[in-house]
C-alpha cells in the first residue's frame, strides 16, 4: 500500500523508517520546520554601459555608451561614468568634473 508524502501529496512506496518520497521533500520539510525564509530576488540588473563614456585612443572623440568608434573602426577606451552635458550636450565623464585631489588614485 503506497503512503502519501507530506510535502508533495505524492504516491510513494514505504521502506523502513521513511516519510517523505524524495530527498528534496525531505529536505523542504526541515527548511519549513526551521522557519527559514525564502532567497530574497536579485535587485534588476542595470546594465553600466548605457552610462559609461568611451574616447577613441585614435582621434579623441568621445561617445555615451558606445565603445565601438566607426570614423576609426576601434574600439574606444573607457573613460569612466558619466553623460552628456545638458549646456553643450558633449560627453562628459564625471571624473572630468572632480578635481584631481578628490579622484582615488587608479582614476586620476
Amino acid at each position: 500500500m503506497p503512503m502519501v508524502c507530506p510535502v508533495c501529496q505524492g504516491p510513494f512506496a514505504p521502506s523502513g523508517r521513511r516519510v517523505y518520497c524524495s530527498t528534496a521533500c525531505k529536505a523542504s520539510a526541515y527548511r519549513r520546520r526551521q522557519g527559514a525564509r525564502a532567497p530574497q530576488p536579485l535587485p534588476p540588473i542595470r546594465l553600466r554601459r548605457p552610462l559609461t563614456v568611451y574616447e577613441c585612443d585614435s582621434c579623441g572623440e568621445r561617445a555615451v555608451g558606445e565603445q565601438y568608434c566607426e570614423d576609426c573602426g576601434t574600439f574606444r577606451s573607457r573613460v569612466g561614468m558619466g553623460g552628456l552635458c545638458p549646456n553643450c550636450d558633449e560627453p562628459v565623464a564625471i571624473s572630468d568634473l572632480l578635481p584631481k585631489e578628490v579622484l582615488p588614485s587608479d582614476m586620476g
